[in-house]
Order: C-alpha cells, then structure tokens, then sequence
C-alpha cells in the first residue's frame, strides 16, 4: 500500500474526502471541520497525511491512485509521498538520506523536474539550497543529473513536479502524479468576466447538497462552468477520461490496470440515470455563448437549456429545486449600489418563484447576501481566484 494526498483548495477538504469515501479509497470521511477553517488556510501541497487543511491522506495501489486522478472533482492535483518523513537537521544529512528514497519509482534518469521546496521552523530554511541537496541526492540515486525547470501548473505538458516540505527539521517529499493541474478538464477554452475554477464549481454544487435529481438552476451561468460541472456529476461522467497524466510517464505505469479503471467505472456511470433539469441563463449573450460552446466541448449540451435572460425573468420548473450560482460581487466587476439593489432583486425573484427551492450563492460580501434576506448559514469559507469568499445556504422561504 502507498501513501497518496489528494490537494484541494481550502475550504473544500470535507468535500474531496467524501469523494475518496464514495470511490472507496476512504474508510470513513472526516467530520465536517470546513466551517471552522478559514479562507487563511494553507494549501495541502505541503499538509501532511491522513487529513490537513487543503487535502485529504490515503492509502492504496496503483489502481487506487489512477482512480483519484479520474473521479476526483474537487481536487487539483493527487500527490504520491515518496518514502516516510525523514529528519534532516544539516545538509549532510539531507543528501544522504534523501539518495536513499526510491526515486526510480517515479522517475527516469535524467528527465526533468520541477522542485516546490517551503521550510518552516527549520535549521534548514533555504529553500533553493534544499532544493539543490535534493537534486544532488537524485543524480546520486539515478546515476545522471536531473535538469531543473520552472513549475507550470497551467502547462498542457507541465514537468514532473517534486513537492518538498521541511517543517520543524522533518522533510516530507511527494511526486504529482496529476501532471497539468487537475480543475483544466479541457472543456473550458471560453470564459467569460471572473470565472469560476471547475473543481470550486463542483464543490458548491456538493455542498449545497443537490441531489443530481432535482431541478439546477443556475441564473448567472456566465460561462457555464456550474451546470457543465453539475451535468457532468448527474451523468456520472468522470472528469479526468481523455487527458493525460504525469504518472503516464513513470516506470511503474501499468497501462492495462489504468484501462480497466477506466472501463469499470464507465459502465457504472450514467447508464439508467435519471437526467435531472439544468437551466443555465445569463443576461449577456457573449456569455451565453460562450457556455454553450463549452457545454458542447465537454459533451453535455444537450443537457443544459441555456438562455439568455436577466434573473427577474427566470422561468424555474415546477416543484422544488436547487439555484446554484456565483453572481458578480464586485471584486472584479463595478457596481457598488447597483450591485445591492441586484442581490435585493435577486431575492425577491427566489421568493416569488422559487418558494420551497434550497439555494447556494457563492459571494465575498456578507453586505451583499444580506441585501437578499434570506436566512443563509455563511460558515463555509473559501477562495475564489485569491479572493475570500463565503458559501451562502438555505433554504427560499416565501412572502
């Protein structure tokens, strides 16, 4: 058994293991603690194992770590630990025990790598100068150099990235085994003004407790990435089929054990789902556009009904439902008092046609969601783009 780390963005570590829990790669998900961590939370690259703010520890095989990197869609990345976490007080001490990793698992002699070094509490607090043990270590252990290159998560073709964490003298190395960065599923070449990162859009749709069921609707779709993501989820269409890996490039890969992860979880996926309604609208029409064309790269057109309309004009089905959105609030758009009387508007439209419904709004300004008065449980934190942002739920009360 190898010991994995499922990297996710702060605030969605419940989520992440709740899918490891479903895939069968966790025994029992973690209590939610997502309430009581902050949008100040570090990023799980460099969290250790079982479970830390950012990320989610597990335990398997090969066929364990592929099926992550397919099905995980609120992770970034899924990290390999490379040996235990070993003391290195000096660099001596760091060379010789780091040559002492199996870094043949994972590596070729002389391919390139991309080092991510932090050092904290540490006699050693030089990141580039532990970076340079490190890489002396591994042409120790490969018999050849490693090049050293620039990290490029955004990259289609990223080097193989090494994540080092030195804290309080314990150094813990991981090999990614994502590659390029696990929220870029593919389908998303347009976007319109602030767009929302597909492994955040899925899970607020997870947390906001959609059933994959009942109605979607989602009123300010800009470039679709909510119900692309939703219908993905309620076809059961895993988003990591048709790319590429960085574990594709290691010795160890087994492409037969990578096929049939693929097909077993094909032939469980949306044969004999019910399709739920997914309504996606927008008032401008570039937007509008744009979320088609990436509805149809990610092979879900014709399950969104898109429409270009202002929110006071949405036209909800019948029995209760979900809205999941993420509407401007004014970090990267202008509108100041426009921007409250939308969010005012905004709730009287929940009110009027969506008594009964549950509603999620993802928003940075708790002025704003207050504009809507509605009675909203804002303890789920997280980050959008960099910003500090809030998941407002509950449930449409009426007038």
């Amino acid at each position: 058994m190898e010991r994995y780390f499922a990297v996710c963005a702060p605030g969605l570590e419940t989520w992440t293991a709740l899918e490891l829990q479903r895939l069968g790669l966790l025994g029992q998900a973690p209590p939610d603690a997502s309430a009581e961590r902050g949008p100040d939370a570090r990023s799980g690259e460099d969290a250790s194992p079982p479970t830390a703010a950012g990320g989610v520890g597990f335990d398997g095989d090969l066929a364990a770590l592929y099926r992550a990197n397919l099905h995980l869609r609120t992770a970034s990345r899924v990290l390999a630990r490379l040996g235990m976490p070993f003391l290195a007080r000096d660099f001596d001490e760091l060379r010789a025990k780091a040559a002492r990793l199996p870094w043949e698992r994972f590596l070729s002699p002389g391919q390139p790598i991309a080092l991510r070094v932090t050092c904290r509490k540490s006699k050693l607090y030089h990141s580039d100068a532990v970076a340079r043990a490190l890489a002396s270590a591994l042409a120790e252990r490969l018999g050849q150099p490693s090049p050293l290159v620039k990290a490029d998560e955004e990259s289609e073709q990223p080097p193989q990235l090494i994540v080092v964490r030195l804290a309080e003298d314990r150094l813990t190395v991981s090999v990614d085994s994502s590659g390029t960065i696990l929220h870029k599923r593919g389908y998303r070449l347009a976007v319109a003004k602030a767009p929302l990162r597909e492994t955040l859009a899925a899970g607020i749709l997870m947390a906001s407790g959609w059933d994959q069921h009942a109605p979607l609707l989602d009123p300010f779709c800009g470039s679709g990435t909510i119900p692309i993501e939703a219908a993905l989820m309620a076809l059961g269409i895993p988003p990591g089929v048709g790319r590429r890996f960085a574990f594709m490039d290691w010795p160890g890969y087994d492409e037969t054990v990578f096929r049939e992860q693929c097909s077993v979880f094909r032939e469980q996926g949306a044969g004999g789902r019910e399709r739920p309604v997914i309504l996606a609208s927008d008032r401008d029409a570039g937007a509008i556009q744009m979320a088609r064309q990436n509805a149809e790269r990610a092979g879900v057109a014709d399950q969104i009904e898109f429409s270009q309309r202002a929110v006071s004009a949405i036209e909800p089905p019948a029995g209760p439902g979900w809205v999941v959105t993420n509407p401007p609030y004014g970090e990267r758009l202008r509108g100041g008092r426009d921007l409250r009387d939308l969010y005012a508007r905004f709730g009287d439209v929940l009110r009027a046609r969506c008594p009964g419904w549950q509603v999620a709004v993802l928003c940075s300004n708790a002025a704003l969601l207050g504009q809507m008065r509605l009675e909203l449980d804002t303890s789920l934190a997280l980050v959008n783009g960099g910003i500090r942002v809030r998941l407002g739920r509950g449930v449409v009360r009426p007038r």
